[in-house]
């Protein structure tokens, strides 16, 4: 069994900086904890190569400058599954997300798994292994960690490893292994791990219902709630629910006898909050309301769409059956339709899915490619 180096003093610290140095590429993964604050409170990283395994403690370590030093070097890459929170915590630290970065969760459709797939799957489909689930709920702020925490949380890293090995091989006997460099590459987007205030309300769900008066207030409100939520480091929903975000723009109370008729508003929210929710409300009516730029998906499309969406089908059928993959994988009728109305986080528009077929279906929708039909075989021409 590979022995677990637990690292808690810079003295293990530097030992760990110069083992991570000389290594082609690592695989990491991270505990946080979230429940009380609006950023994650960085517990545990977790580090290893097919050699050895390492668990970081931050919590016992006054300067990780070092680590970050050497986990940014641009020559080693960095494996992880379902990346996106784990980057979260380093752009926090460091300002920027280390590069380069292989996500076996962003891989996996290439190898005809299904989009999206859990870590425990993975693990169960490459390694046959079914992973224990008792440390689930632990809180990871408190110390000192058990040995069945340590050893919980280093096989993470430990069969990350392996799968990566067995991903990697497979991507590159079928070519397909350079293909993902432009989605690792996207992973770089500062957008992806800080919420700009202004922006916040475009996350609500059920906005798209509301109007006029009531659209400005949420828009208010919501930036509001996250300046707030940041500024004190607290969950949103601490602040407010969003469905409380949607009563407030329904009922539009502007004193805190209004705000506490409203129901699920909390008193002690009303007394700390309400004289500045009352004015945000009340500076909102006489406002304008930013513009949703809605792409009208939901909407019931005509017969002329609906045949264009069955054409883009088709083409991405042809496609998949060539590469070996489930068409679902390379484009679902949702994500056509994204296409088809133009939306820029369509998948089809970037990496290896649009040098697949979103370059393709692109050109058609354009004109700039024609359907042709010869033999019983579907191709495209370019004009």
């Amino acid at each position: 069994m590979t022995t677990i180096n637990y690292i808690d003093t810079s003295e293990k610290l530097t030992e760990l900086c110069l083992q991570i140095s000389q290594e082609p590429w690592i695989a990491l993964d991270t505990e946080f904890l979230r429940e009380k604050t609006y950023y994650p409170k960085f517990c545990l990283l977790q580090i290893a190569t097919p050699q050895w395994v390492a668990c970081v403690d931050p919590l016992a370590l006054a300067d990780l400058t070092p680590l970050f030093e050497v986990l940014y070097n641009p020559n080693i890459i960095k494996v992880f599954h379902a990346c996106r929170q784990d980057l979260e915590i380093f752009y926090q630290i460091v300002g920027k997300v280390p590069e380069p970065v292989f996500d076996t969760q962003i891989a996996a459709p290439l190898l005809g798994i299904q989009e999206n797939p859990g870590y425990a799957m993975l693990v169960s489909t490459f390694l046959n292994i079914n992973l224990s689930k008792a440390q689930t709920r632990t809180d990871w702020t408190i110390r000192p960690l058990s040995h069945e925490q340590i050893e919980y949380a280093a096989d993470d890293v430990i069969y990350l490893c392996k799968i990566y090995e067995i991903m990697r091989d497979k991507l590159k006997a079928l070519g397909r292994f350079e293909w993902l460099s432009e989605d690792f590459k996207l992973l770089n987007n500062p957008e992806l791990y800080q919420m700009p205030p202004e922006k916040a309300w475009l996350k609500v769900k059920g906005k798209n219902k509301l109007t006029g008066r009531q659209l400005s207030i949420i828009q208010s409100v919501t930036q509001w709630r996250e300046q707030t939520a940041q500024k004190e480091d607290k969950p949103r929903s601490w602040l407010l629910r969003d469905e409380l975000l949607l009563e407030l723009a329904k009922l539009q109370p502007t004193t805190p006898a209004e705000l506490l008729a409203v129901r699920g508003m909390n008193e002690k929210t009303v007394q700390r909050y309400g004289k500045v929710l009352g004015q945000l409300i009340s500076d909102a009516k006489q406002r304008p309301p930013l513009t949703i730029d809605d792409k009208s998906i939901s909407a019931k499309k005509t017969q002329q769409q609906e045949a264009v969406l069955d054409v883009l089908t088709a083409i991405v059928r042809i496609r998949a059956e060539e590469n070996s993959l489930n068409p679902i994988i390379l484009a679902s009728r949702k994500e056509l339709e994204k296409l088809l109305y133009d939306d820029p986080e369509c998948q089809l528009l970037s990496g290896w899915r649009y040098s697949m077929a979103g370059r393709e279906l692109q050109g058609l929708l354009l004109g700039e490619y024609a359907l042709t039909l010869q033999d019983g075989t579907v191709n495209t021409t370019k004009l």
